[in-house]
C-alpha cells in the first residue's frame, strides 16, 4: 500500500510540472524523502514518465527532409524580392508590413485553435517570442526605409553577411562550434553570393557606394541575424504551430506601434488590386510558411546552416526572372553559383537532429 501510494505521489508531481528537460530530475528532488520499495516500481514510474514525455515530443525528421524543407522556404522567400518590389509604392512600409502579419495571423490562428486550443504562454516565453518577432519586424522595416535611399541590389549584397552575423551571434549566445570548415564557407559563399550579384564584375563591386540607406539596412541584417539563434534559445519543446502563431501575433504588436500613427492618413480606396493580392501572397506564403518552416529547420540543423540557404537567394532570384521571361544569366555567373552551391553544402555537414 505504502509503494503504491508513493508511486502515485510521484507521478502526480510530474503530471502537476510543465514538461521540460528537468521534470523528471525535479519530481524525483521533490521526492528524495520517499523511497521505493523495489525495483519493480523504479521501472513502473520511469516507463510512465519516459511514455509521457514521448507524447508531447514529435518524431525525428531525416535531416533530408528538413534540407527540403529549407530549399521550399528559400525559394519562397526569393520570389518575394519580386513581389516586394511590384508593391512596395502601394502602402507605407510598416503599415503594409503591418496588413501582412494580420492576414498572416488570422490565416494560422484556427490552426492553433483545432490542433492545440488557445491558451496564454507563460511570461518568459511570450517574452522570447517577442524577441523574435522584434527581429523580423526591425528588419522588414528596416529593408523598406533603406530603399528610399539606396538601391535593391546594395540592400543584396548587404544581406549576404547575415549568415556570417548569424554564425557570431550562435557561437557567442549559444556556443555553437563553427570549427574552420564552417568558417570558409561562410567566408566562400558570401563571396559566391557577390560573384552573383555583381556577375562576375570586379569593376561593378568596387563602385559600391554606402550611403545612408545601406546603413539603415545594415542595421536590419544585424537585428535578422538574431532571428534563428532566439528561435533555438526560446523553443522549449513546444509545437511549433503554437511558437509561429505567437510570434506573428506579437509582431503585430510591435507594428501596431509603428503604424499606428499613420493608419488615418491611408486612402484605403485608392490602394490597387494588385498591391492587395501582393500582400495576401506575402503573408500566406513568404511570412507564415516560411516562419513555419524556418522554426522546424532551426531545430534541427541550428542557427547558422539554416541561415546559409540565404546565399542561395540571389540564384533564386536569377531562375525566377528566367521563368518571367528576361533570359539565363551571363555565363560568368555560373562559377558563382557553384561557389555557393559548394558553400551550403559545406554547412549542413555533420548536422544532427535534435
Amino acid at each position: 500500500m505504502a509503494r503504491n501510494l508513493c508511486c502515485c505521489r510521484m507521478l502526480c508531481l510530474a503530471r502537476f510540472f510543465p514538461s521540460g528537460r528537468n521534470d523528471t530530475v525535479f519530481c524525483f528532488h521533490l521526492d528524495k524523502n520517499f523511497s521505493l520499495a523495489n525495483n519493480e516500481g523504479k521501472s513502473t514510474l520511469s516507463h510512465m514518465i519516459q511514455q509521457k514525455k514521448t507524447t508531447e515530443i514529435p518524431k525525428a525528421l531525416p535531416l533530408w527532409g528538413v534540407h527540403s524543407l529549407m530549399l521550399v522556404s528559400t525559394i519562397i522567400v526569393s520570389t518575394s524580392f519580386t513581389v516586394g518590389e511590384a508593391i512596395t509604392h502601394g502602402l507605407e512600409p510598416s503599415i503594409l508590413i503591418l496588413i501582412r502579419y494580420i492576414l498572416a495571423v488570422l490565416c494560422f490562428a484556427p490552426v492553433l485553435a483545432f490542433t492545440h486550443g488557445f491558451t496564454l504562454p507563460p511570461v518568459r516565453q511570450l517574452l522570447g517570442y517577442s524577441a523574435i518577432s522584434a527581429s523580423t519586424v526591425g528588419f522588414f522595416w528596416c529593408m523598406f526605409e533603406s530603399l528610399r535611399y539606396t538601391t535593391a541590389l546594395n540592400t543584396s549584397i548587404i544581406f549576404c553577411l547575415v549568415p556570417g552575423i548569424s554564425g557570431i551571434y550562435s557561437a557567442l549566445f549559444l556556443r555553437e562550434r563553427l570549427g574552420l570548415n564552417r568558417l570558409l564557407a561562410l567566408l566562400f559563399g558570401m563571396i559566391g553570393a557577390l560573384w552573383v550579384i555583381f556577375q562576375g564584375d570586379i569593376h561593378r563591386f568596387l563602385a559600391l557606394d554606402i550611403n545612408y540607406g545601406d546603413l539603415i539596412f545594415l542595421a536590419g541584417c544585424f537585428l535578422m541575424a538574431a532571428y534563428t539563434p532566439l528561435v533555438k534559445k526560446t523553443h522549449r519543446q513546444e509545437s511549433m504551430v503554437i511558437m509561429t502563431f505567437w510570434v506573428l501575433l506579437t509582431g503585430v504588436g510591435w507594428l501596431l506601434i509603428l503604424s499606428l500613427p499613420k493608419l488615418n492618413s491611408v486612402d484605403w480606396r485608392g490602394v490597387e488590386t494588385q498591391v492587395w493580392v501582393g500582400i495576401i501572397y506575402l503573408a500566406v506564403f513568404s511570412t507564415l510558411i516560411t516562419f513555419y518552416l524556418t522554426h522546424i529547420s532551426t531545430l534541427y540543423l541550428g542557427p547558422t546552416r539554416v541561415m546559409a540557404y540565404s546565399y542561395f537567394y540571389p540564384v533564386f532570384v536569377l531562375l525566377i526572372d528566367w521563368l518571367y521571361g528576361h533570359g539565363l544569366p551571363p555565363a560568368i555567373t555560373f562559377p558563382g553559383i557553384a561557389i555557393v552551391t559548394l558553400a551550403t553544402v559545406v554547412m549542413q555537414r555533420e548536422a544532427k537532429t535534435t
